[in-house]
This record gives C-alpha cells, structure tokens and sequence, in this order.
C-alpha cells in the first residue's frame, strides 16, 4: 500500500516515500504524492521541497502488481505534473535506484541530486512497455535525443557519477545520509534563490539524424520486440510538438503497448523469475552453510563452475587427474578473469587476490576434505561419476554436500552409489558456467530438503536463477530440447532445410536456430547423445542420418570450422554449405521419402508443437513442479525470445486448443512421434489455460 510523509525543517519540506521493499508508486503512494504536494505549495512555512525514499532507495518504478486492473486516479503522469507545476523549488534526492515511475518522478522534479553510486533508469522496455509518465518527454529535453533513446531503448541503468556528466542529475552528495546530503543541497538552493525550473519549459531536443539511426539499429537488433521501438517514436514526438502534446502521444503509445502480447510475455517472464525459488518443500528451511567449495573436473564446464564460485565470494579447490590439466583449468580460470577485467566486472586488484587467495588447482582429492559443497563436473559417462562419488564419500566430512553437473544420467543411480544419498544432489550449470544463469537444481528421491535449500541458496549467491527439476534423462531442459530438435530433424527428412529452419525460428524470435546452436556445441554432442539412446530405440523412431554423416566426415561445428555451416576464418556466424544440402538429400532418397516443401509458418507451428506437448509431460509427470518452471529455464537457458513469455506462456496466448488441433493433425502422419499430452487434453477440455496450474 505504501505512504507518504511530510515535515518541515528550516524551511525546507521534507516529502518521504515508504512502500517497501521498492518503494513502488501504489495507488495509496500517488495518493500521498498529489495531497502532499498541494499541502507544500500552500504552506508558508516551506520555501523548497525534496522528495526522498525511505530505506535502500528512492523509488523503484510503478506497482507492477497495478498492471491490467482498472487503473485509479490520481495517475502517475498527473502527479509528477502536479509536481513540476509547483511554484516553488522541488529536489528529487535519489540513493540506491530510482528507476522507471521513479525515475520520471525525479524528471519531474526541478533539481535532481543522488548519492554517488545511486543507479538511475528506464527498464519499461523489459516488460514490453516504455515509460508512460513523461519520461520519452522530459528525458530527451534533458540529456538530448541520442542519450534519451539509449536509456530508453536498452532500459539499461546509468551511474549518477555517469549521469551528472550528461546532465541528467544536477548535484552529487556527500556521505551515505541521504536525508542530511539533501537537506544540505535544499538550503544551497534556497541560499542561491534557485527558482522552480519545470523540465517541461526546457526547449525541445533536436532530433537531427539520430531517431533515423537509432530505428534503424534497434530494427536489426530487437528481433521482433515492439516496445523499443514504440518508445523511439515518441521520443521523435517530443521533438516535433509542444510538450503536453507529446505527452498526449506519449500517453497514447503506452496504453497500445499495454494490450500487447509482447507486454503479457514479459511481464509474465518477470514474475516467473521470481516464483520458481518459491517452493513449499523448502519453506522454513535452514540452508546449510557453504563458504568452501571443491570442483572435480576442470575442463570448460567445471572452470566456468569455478570461475562463476570465486567471483561471488567462495573458496574453491579444483581438482584433476595431473598436474598439466590442473594448470591448464588454473589458465582457463584466469583467462575468464582476465575477461571480467576487460568488461569492467572484475578490479585487476581483485582478480590477483582471487588467484592469489581464494583458488587452488590441485590434483588430491584430500584437498576437498573441508569443503561445505563439491561439484562433480567430468565426462558424461555414469561409470566415471561413479568413481568420483566413491571418492568423494571417502573423502568428504558428514554433512557435506554432494553434487552432480550431468546434464542427462539418473542422479538417483549416482546418489545411491554413495553411503550419503540424502546429502546428493545435481546442479546442472549450462555452459559457459560463469555467464549462463540458468540452474538446474535436481532433486533426487532421497535428497534432503536442506540440501535442496542449499542449493538454491547457493545459487542466489552465484547469480544464477535456480529451477527445481525432478529426475528423467534430460531433466527439464534436455528432455523438452530432444523433443523438438527431433521435430526439425524430421522436418529436414520431409524436405525442410537446415537454413530454412534456423531463419524461421531466429525469425520468431530466438538467438539461434537449432542448427546453429548445434554448430555452436559441437556435432559430437548430438552423435554421444543417439549412441547412448541407440540400445533404448523403437523400432518406429527416425533416423537423422545426415547428422551421423557430418560427424563422421569430421565436420564438428565450429570448433572444426564447418558443420551445418561453414566458418571462413574469424567467422563466427557461418555460412550454408551446399554439400550440406547434398547430403540430406542422400538422407532422403535412402529413406525413400520424397520431400515436400514447409512454410515458415509451418516450421514453426511444428517446432513449438513439440516443445509445448513436451513441456506438459514434464509437468504431468512433476519433472517441472508448474508451468513456469519450464518457461524460466528456455528463459534463461536455450535463448526463448523473452518477450513471449516462455513456451508454455506463448501456447497460452496462442491458445492450446489451437496446439492441441497441431498435433492432432501431425499425429495423422505419425503418431509414433505425435502423441498428445494427456494434461494438455484435459486443460483443453476444461478450457484452462497452463496458467491457472501455476498456483499450486
């Protein structure tokens, strides 16, 4: 619900926000904001007003919890209005965040001071919207047109170290008070007769070449998103009207995002995110402590684990079968470093006390005797994990907690391997470890419930956004990817190209198309993976034999410089490879099918098909406890265009009677691969949405 005070000290109105945690601008804090502002400019006593937040930061954007009811008077536009028509001086002091509504309150405002350090933006674009309280307005008369749209476009903070250069804060406190650090700045105002300055009646920016530039970029960057540029639009009002009628246009572009699919895709993303750590078997439950962690296995997973642990904090052990590979993960480790230095992540003072103090590389396992957590990352083979289980059993002091990073084998098979089940676990990082943040958190039959609150305790202090999976050959994501890459796989067989595929799907929306992803991780991923599934296969399953030709011709993907695609030296992205063509042809005639053509359209319908009726499996089956478990990790792991929410979101918005009539129509071809999900038959005939199962 949130409030707002006012007091007055020496002449200068005191005006404080408190709805924590954020101090978000609910009905009752606009509320507060419009009679505390008419109480200012009535009242005698006061001659200048700030405006802070109470606790960590200022204010931190609009109740999202507001979005799609029926909105209440007063609005945020009328407010900060009312705000910046006062006839007296008004500072917005900001500390911590001011961010999206908060931010465009501070716009609002007439100075704008922060405390070094305080992050200022507008992150609307990230819930498919855009600022829609006079932010595209007053930002650009401001900072100027090309700093506006960057800030608006990426919805990517800026420092107010940054910001005072460019003109978007005024003043920089001193000390870490923000109350005393404003009162401060006031009374220098009031000592130097500062007026009121309404941002509003600063000239309008010039638009010179940079609205075409920027809509140019942002058309070959966004990948179908609407909002970014929606938001460039009417920032190029505000520099061809007067002010309320860019507002007015402004205000007219927000309301039509605001009934946008996009905006529902990415709102639901948000909350998602912060849902799956919220499960019952862990409510009330004591993490154990973890300070020490030990790696097995150094090659680029268990580096990237590695890296990822010393960044956050943590004293790692990485142990390895010699000294040669020992130092080779100590390099690899390093040049990760090196690279977060590069980026501006990482002080070079800190990295050299990293490898200095908190990493060892070491080939004794006796060096993990005292780690709270070991992680097991080395080859993909249920007999070398094994062996490092045993050791580590013999190895590791009660209470120490066991982990596994296999990506597909049975984590009870391992857990039972050792005197400790209860204390086994598998944590599948997706790789490169130390930038990816999806975890998956696998709970295997006899993995004790503080274990589990370990790990997503663990995973919070890594960064990483943790989902609980259930144990299946390929947990959630893995075993919903096999699916739906066989859908492409079948659909090159009946005539589809590999090229034709991957444009159809970067087209609506991911990174990467199948192939190039494949291309990406290595064809000889692909090849172990139908080897290991070869002894269980029906007799009916279809053979992508052309696979099998690339990775015996040696062509691995871009390791090798030619897969799918061919890679001329230093590029990354790859070209079509004609013989790649001949080759699937090959497939074809010796399988004697004769191909048709596929609409993108149709590749794309039979692609989420497939993803859609796996993912209702794996919730069937409580692999994935809800639906939106499976939308964060194709989120957070397999480059799902955000902004449609996550495949059983965007079946939601496309209607799963619409995906049920798919399937049923391709099972009349094949229902071997074809089979309906049995909840997505029963959602379908209760007309529920995947939606109303992720409450429970």
């Amino acid at each position: 619900m949130g409030s707002v005070s006012y007091e007055v000290e020496n002449r200068v109105a005191v005006v404080t926000v408190e709805n924590p945690p954020v101090n978000a601008l609910s009905h009752d804090v606009r509320s507060g904001l419009s009679e505390t502002f008419a109480r200012f400019e009535a009242d005698n006593d006061a001659d200048i007003a700030v405006i802070l937040g109470a606790g960590r930061m200022f204010i931190c954007g609009a109740d999202i919890s507001e979005f799609g009811k029926p909105p209440q008077s007063p609005s945020l536009p009328n407010v900060i209005t009312h705000i910046e028509a006062c006839t007296k001086p008004v500072v917005a002091a900001m500390h911590g965040m001011a961010l999206g509504g908060g931010l465009e309150v501070a716009l609002g405002a007439h100075y704008r001071m922060a405390l070094p350090g305080t992050r200022l933006g507008l992150p609307e674009v990230k819930l498919g919207i855009m600022p829609g309280a006079g932010g595209t307005q007053r930002l650009p008369r401001l900072v100027g047109v090309d700093k506006a749209l960057e800030m608006i476009t990426s919805g990517t903070p800026v420092t107010a170290d940054a910001a005072i250069g460019f003109g978007l804060v005024d003043h920089l406190g001193e000390g870490s008070d923000i109350r005393a650090a404003a009162l401060a700045y006031a009374r220098s105002l009031l000592a130097d007769n500062a007026p009121a300055r309404p941002t509003k009646d600063l000239p309008a920016a010039k638009a010179d070449d940079a609205i075409a530039v920027w809509r140019a970029k942002l058309k070959k960057t966004v990948r179908g998103e609407v909002a970014p540029l929606t938001a460039v639009d009417a920032v190029e009002a505000s520099t061809k009207n007067t002010f309320f009628d860019g507002l007015a246009e402004e205000r007219r572009l927000f309301l039509h995002l605001m009934d946008t699919p996009q905006r529902a895709g990415l709102i639901h993303a948000f909350f998602a995110e912060r849902a799956v750590a919220k499960l019952p078997e862990i409510d009330g439950i004591a993490a154990r402590e973890v300070e020490k962690i030990g790696v097995v296995g150094g090659g680029t997973m268990g580096a990237g684990i590695a890296t990822s642990a010393v960044l956050s904090g943590l004293a790692v052990a990485l142990v390895e079968r010699d000294s040669a590979a020992a130092d080779k993960a100590r390099k690899t480790i390093a040049d990760n470093l090196d690279a977060a230095v590069k980026r501006g992540k990482l002080s070079a003072q800190r990295r050299d006390a990293i490898l200095q103090d908190a990493l060892k590389t070491v080939t004794d396992y006796d060096a993990l005797s005292g780690a709270d957590l070991v992680i097991e990352a080395v080859f993909e083979s249920m007999d070398v994990k094994k062996d490092v289980f045993a050791r580590l059993d013999a190895t590791l002091a009660k209470g120490a907690i066991l982990a596994t990073n296999t990506s597909y084998l049975d984590v009870n098979e391992i857990a039972g391997s050792t005197s400790r089940p209860e204390d086994v676990i598998g944590l599948h990082f997706f790789s490169p470890a130390h930038i990816m943040k999806l975890l998956e958190v696998v709970v295997a039959d006899k993995t004790a419930p503080d274990v589990v609150a370990t790990a997503f305790s663990l995973a919070k202090k890594l960064g990483k956004t943790a989902v609980r999976a259930g144990v299946c050959d390929g947990f959630i994501g893995n075993r919903i990817l096999s699916r739906y890459r066989t859908a492409a796989d079948h659909m090159i067989l009946d005539g589809a190209s590999p090229y034709q595929i991957d444009k159809a799907m970067t087209d609506f929306g991911f990174a990467m198309g199948p192939y190039q992803v494949s291309d990406l991780a290595g064809l000889d991923i692909g090849y172990a993976t139908r080897q290991r599934k070869a002894a269980d296969a029906h007799p009916r399953d279809r053979n992508p034999s052309f696979a099998d030709a690339l990775y015996h011709k040696g062509w691995l993907g871009q390791k090798t410089g030619r897969g799918y695609y061919i890679y001329d030296q230093g590029d990354r992205k790859g070209r079509p490879d004609p013989e790649v063509e001949r080759i699937v042809d090959q497939a074809r005639a010796d399988a004697g099918i004769t191909p048709r053509t596929f609409t993108d359209d149709e590749i794309v319908r039979r692609y989420m098909a497939a993803m859609v009726n796996e993912g209702a499996c794996v919730v069937d089956e409580g692999i994935a406890q809800r639906p939106l478990d499976v939308d964060v990790v194709f989120l957070y792991g397999y480059g799902f265009p955000r902004w449609r929410g996550g495949p059983m979101k965007y079946a939601d918005m496309t209607g799963l009677d619409a995906i049920l009539a798919d399937i049923r129509s391709y099972a009349e071809e094949d229902d071997h691969f074809w089979s309906p999900s049995p909840l997505l038959e029963k959602l379908v005939a209760e007309g529920r949405a995947f939606d109303s199962l992720n409450q429970r």
